[in-house]
């Protein structure tokens, strides 16, 4: 008995040292946002608020103190929306992120330090669990969290979904403008490649379509995207541009004669409208998950969506419209 309990505590510290690491200490000191991305393709079908409500106590019960639940999609629509969540979080207080993808195959859950920023996270590797399906995920999440006391006490017995950015929202939709920008001509057009640290950052590789891809993987989109990119781009800009691969501050890209970037953000048409401050679609066009590109002006920060709405589901066809329609 005495080997088998020896070996058990071996494999679970091999399990929490590969590429996982262990639980940041705050976790067992402080206030805890859960981020939450659900495929809809799962099996059973089940709304991501049900699942908040279903892992919750396990939550609880590895020691974290779960005081908010919100969609991932929805937190991370743009650096702007993300950037307004962060002020809101850094009011209440919040010292970890705690993010549940749920995908057809598997449901993780990974918990990370609060990055106290427009990132919310550092970085892309936490400490987390895997399974087959969200039960068995969370009772692993338990688990390893059980293994340390905690200072959490006073936690909420439910899972709860307040409308935190609700009076922020407004402020970061002021900032979009139903117009092109001047001066392009005159500027270098930026243009961040997915899967690079010039995109908006770490949270967004938990979201179902995104987590668990291989580097290798994420490579070849990259190069893909790259090509269909420069393919639009040749026929369709004429003016000067530069491929974005790294984060880079605002100034030195302005240095660089770069004060426009190209931006692009995904999600359900009638979040993204909302968003930007524009009356939403409805029904099935405002459900439809829609890709829309966006410039942003560097000196003076304002987001320039183009005279015509351009989203469509294809990031090809969404592209090709919004460079067409600078033509106006």
């Amino acid at each position: 008995m005495k080997y088998i309990t020896t070996l058990l505590f071996f494999l679970l510290c091999s399990f929490l040292a590969h590429g996982q690491g262990t639980f940041p200490p705050s976790f067992f000191e402080g206030k805890s946002i859960v981020l939450v991305s659900n495929d809809p393709g799962a099996r059973p079908i089940i709304t991501w608020q049900t699942l908040a409500d279903s892992i919750h106590p396990f939550l609880v019960r590895a020691g974290g103190d779960p005081v908010a639940y919100y969609e991932l999609e929805q937190v991370a629509l743009s650096a702007e929306r993300q950037a307004e969540y962060a002020k809101a979080f850094l009011q209440r207080q919040i010292q970890n992120v705690i993010l549940i993808t749920r995908q057809k195959e598997q449901t993780s859950i990974h918990v990370g330090k609060f990055s106290g920023d427009g990132k919310l996270i550092a970085e892309a590797n936490l400490s987390g669990v895997s399974s087959k399906d969200w039960k068995s995920a969370a009772q692993q999440f338990a688990g390893y969290g059980s293994t340390t006391s905690t200072k959490n006490l006073l936690v909420p017995d439910l899972a709860e979904f307040p409308l935190l950015v609700a009076q922020t929202a407004t402020s970061s939709a002021q900032k979009f403008i139903p117009r092109n920008p001047l001066n392009l001509e005159v500027f270098r057009l930026g243009i961040p490649l997915e899967g690079t640290s010039a995109v908006t950052g770490p949270i967004n590789t938990f979201r179902y379509p995104a987590f668990g891809k291989s580097p290798e993987t994420l490579l070849a989109e990259q190069g893909e995207q790259k090509r269909g990119l420069e393919e639009i781009f040749t026929s369709t800009y004429p003016h000067e541009l530069a491929w974005l691969t790294e984060a880079k501050s605002n100034p030195q890209l302005i240095a660089d004669r770069i004060q426009f970037v190209l931006v692009k953000v995904e999600g359900r048409q009638v979040d993204l409208m909302k968003s930007m401050g524009l009356e939403p679609l409805t029904g099935e066009d405002g459900n439809k998950i829609v890709v829309k590109y966006y410039i942003r002006f560097l000196v003076r920060e304002e987001l320039y969506l183009g005279p015509v709405w351009d989203a469509h589901p294809d990031w090809r066809i969404a592209l090709s419209q919004f460079l067409d329609n600078l033509k106006k």
